[in-house]
């Protein structure tokens, strides 16, 4: 890891959340089990390997599991222009009218009015199509608005399911496979939207969850629409210059509720995932359930929800690894990153996960 520390007086810039990582940690696959994947519990100095099915031993009756509902769609598409031009389109929102937000990717930016020819899936042969319609989310937004169409008029939801790909994070270097459509989502994703996995829960598998009820932990869940931009770099070594992306969420009532209700038993807020972080902390910041929130987490935040954090390893250079150094400790994070890369953790998306609680 980078050998620059930080003390707590002064500003923190990009160069301190970098760190270098074997390329061999990069997990490509799952693992076998959702569940047998290792644990690296950091509730305590010095770290304590587990297996995440060891989870149970580490939380206790009362706390609450807050978790990101949120389902990854087939979200990447690939086409042709009318000159014959290769296209892929990224998914990032589904507007609705059968129009989407995208990120686009072509050697040449096709004209406003163009109709790409998209690819249909094995076994399926019929029109399908993309117009471009312009920019979003304005005339100089950073993607671009399609509308999706077939002879049946089915929904954007409906086309991407038949014919889109599932849409891997640009670190694991194979095509998407049947493993992937399964692995790259939770046991438990109801809400279609997101184009990246809130990647801590797909350690959780029935049994698991089963074990957990049984024992009195509580269970609630927040959406939040992961985006193509957790994926982006910190181009900015100031890091209060950084424009974070933005991601719609929302906090039902009932979670609301459960986490009152955690609070006045004397029970943990236990968040899975950096997403239900972010979400909860916008609820708590902004007052409001529901919306869209770029919130950009760093050292010196006050939190004001969540007690223990479940996460895997991120990115260098990342706001999410900006993120776990303010809940858990800057120097803490560091600690337990060493410790997992001394120890042959995998890393990211299909990698193993950490359990962090909060700096007081």
């Amino acid at each position: 890891m980078s050998s620059s520390l930080a003390g707590t007086a002064r500003a923190y810039t990009l160069s301190d959340f970098d760190f270098e990582l074997p390329e061999a940690l990069i997990a490509q696959h799952p693992a076998a089990q959702r569940s047998a994947s290792r644990l690296l519990d950091g509730l305590q100095l010095p770290p304590t390997d587990r297996i995440f099915r060891d989870l149970p031993t580490l939380l206790r009756s009362g706390d609450l599991l807050v978790f990101n509902d949120t389902k990854v769609l087939h979200a990447r598409l690939f086409g042709e222009k009318p000159t014959g031009g290769k296209a892929e389109l990224l998914v990032e929102r589904v507007l609705g009218n059968n129009e989407v937000a995208v990120h686009l990717r072509v050697s040449k930016k096709p004209e406003v009015g163009t109709t790409l020819r998209m690819a249909c899936a094995p076994g399926h042969d019929e029109e399908f199509g993309a117009t471009l319609l312009g920019r979003w989310p304005d005339a100089d937004g950073p993607l671009f608005r399609f509308r999706l169409f077939n002879a049946a008029g089915d929904d954007p939801y409906t086309l991407m399911e038949r014919h889109g790909h599932v849409p891997l994070p640009p670190y694991i270097t194979h095509s998407d496979s049947a493993e992937d459509a399964q692995r790259y989502q939770t046991v438990f994703a109801r809400n279609p939207g997101a184009v990246a996995a809130p990647t801590a829960a797909l350690h959780f598998d029935e049994s698991l969850l089963e074990r957990l009820e049984a024992m009195g932990v509580q269970r609630a869940n927040v959406t939040l629409h992961v985006g193509a931009g957790t994926f982006q770099p910190v181009k900015t070594e100031n890091i209060a210059e950084h424009r974070m992306h933005s991601e719609w969420y929302q906090v039902p009532e009932a979670t609301q509720q459960a986490i009152a209700q955690c609070r006045a038993r004397g029970g943990r807020v236990v968040a899975v995932g950096t997403t239900t972080v972010r979400t909860l902390e916008s609820w708590a910041q902004s007052g409001q359930a529901q919306g869209d929130t770029n919130i950009f987490i760093t050292p010196g935040y006050a939190f004001q929800v969540v007690d223990v954090l479940i996460t895997n390893f991120h990115l260098p250079k990342s706001t999410l690894m900006m993120l776990v150094s303010a809940f858990a400790g800057y120097e803490e994070i560091r600690t337990l990153y060493g410790e997992a890369i001394r120890r042959q953790y995998r890393f990211f998306s299909y990698g193993d996960a950490m359990l962090l609680q909060r700096q007081r």
